[in-house]
């Protein structure tokens, strides 16, 4: 049983949705994120990135960093530039990226339902990443992003959706400096949400797809709250975290690459002879080459790309994790052949999102920063569930989801 939780929204006025909206907090530097808020003092990433607003070189994790971080959203508050809703509602956030759209519903998933494994996850979490969020809910007291939720879809719901979004206009309607197009609907009518609510209480489970690190958080803080609170009664705001909930068939993922800044040691003939144990390697020339297949491979090397082609025997197609190309590759050539055991500590290996293209990789060997890359063909959304439903962990930067969500549009109080 999933729980999905209307709520009283804290959001932008029409006219600055568009200015208020921001990339997540964790797609761009903090150099960056200055450069992106430049002139936009409406721009939330003065709350989810405060340093902007203080010296350059300031610790991001300082305690002033945090304490901006409320100050500001007091600040937005004050000035109207986020309003809190007069009552309870449920949200319709549609994304659009080359002529595809995506239909999610905005409302708050439970911390019971984390913490009881009904809402499941794929990745690993780091302490030191998950504290640094909780801090930030902590002092703001609020869930200022969404986190990216998928749920196994449901043709009832989708009518409703679809119903909502054919009958006006929507609320939000813009599109991003990255090209993709952005809408929102408020779902006001009490039947309709108690409709949802319904029907999402039938769903065995719903999935962590973006956002494995703000998830813990809101529901770590949850669980502090409940702990810290002698009249704790179960209805209380931080029992809840704000989610974006899409069905699993309107997701894409797309391919998430490697860089490695050295051949351990080996010539460029020698790392291609070592390939061929467990490959069928083909020369496939200067122009860029895109896997089209599982268990297929691109490799950049010294001005050329290679087909890789995984031989039979070398992976295992009935093992969740065994089958998916990010082992396959971390077992047969960046461990047994360039000794990288840790992906998340080894300084030796960078990864690319496949929304940068392979041209990206190109460059980067081109340059001389590193010396290979791999590109592989992307999980899909099944993988995805197959390996939470097992229970198991995907190996890190094995998934990435785009578009993005934009932060802002609605921000979940936890009092």
């Amino acid at each position: 049983m999933a729980i999905l939780k209307p709520f009283r929204g804290l959001r932008p006025p029409v006219e600055l949705a568009a200015q208020v909206a921001s990339r997540p907090y964790d797609v761009l530097n903090s150099a960056e994120a200055r450069l992106e808020a430049e002139g936009n003092p409406y721009s939330l990433l003065h709350i989810i990135k405060p340093e902007i607003d203080l010296p350059v070189g300031i610790d991001e994790h300082s305690p002033e960093v945090y304490q901006k971080a409320a100050d500001n959203l007091n600040l937005f508050k004050t000035n109207g530039w986020l309003k809190k809703e007069s009552t309870e509602y449920l949200y319709i956030y549609a994304q659009t990226m080359e002529g595809r759209t995506q239909f999610g519903l905005v409302g708050c998933a439970s911390v019971d339902d984390y913490l009881n494994g009904v809402i499941k996850k794929h990745e690993l979490t780091r302490s030191d990443k998950e504290e640094d969020r909780m801090k930030h809910v902590r002092i703001t007291d609020a869930n200022m992003e969404p986190v990216f939720f998928a749920y196994p879809a449901v043709a009832e719901i989708d009518q409703i959706v679809a119903s909502i979004v054919a009958s006006r206009a929507p609320e939000y309607d813009f599109v991003a400096n990255d090209g993709f197009g952005h809408q929102f609907w408020l779902i006001e009518d009490c039947h309709t949400i108690d409709k949802l609510v319904e029907l999402f209480a039938k769903l065995p489970a719903t999935y962590v797809a973006d956002g494995h690190h703000r998830t813990a958080a809101a529901a770590l803080v949850g669980k502090e709250k409940r702990a810290s609170n002698p009249q704790h009664n179960g209805t209380e705001e931080y029992n809840y975290f704000l989610a974006v909930h899409f069905p699993d068939n309107q997701l894409r993922i797309i391919d998430y690459n490697r860089v490695v800044k050295d051949l351990n040691g080996l010539t460029s003939k020698e790392l291609l002879q070592k390939l061929s144990e467990d490959f069928e390697v083909e020369r496939a020339g200067e122009e860029i080459y895109k896997p089209e297949a599982l268990h297929i491979f691109s490799m950049y090397l010294k001005g050329s790309w290679y087909k890789l082609t995984a031989k039979q025997g070398r992976y295992n197609d009935n093992d969740p994790i065994g089958v998916l190309d990010v082992t396959i590759l971390s077992a047969l050539v960046l461990d047994k052949i360039l000794d990288i055991k840790d992906l998340r500590t080894d300084k030796r290996i960078d990864f690319v999102g496949g929304i940068r293209g392979l041209a990206e990789l190109k460059r980067r060997v081109d340059s001389g920063e590193m010396k290979v890359a791999f590109a592989l063909y992307a999980v899909s959304m099944q993988q995805l569930i197959n390996i939470a439903d097992s229970g198991n962990i995907m190996p890190p930067k094995t998934t990435w989801f785009e578009p993005k969500l934009r932060s802002g549009l609605v921000v979940h109080e936890l009092h």
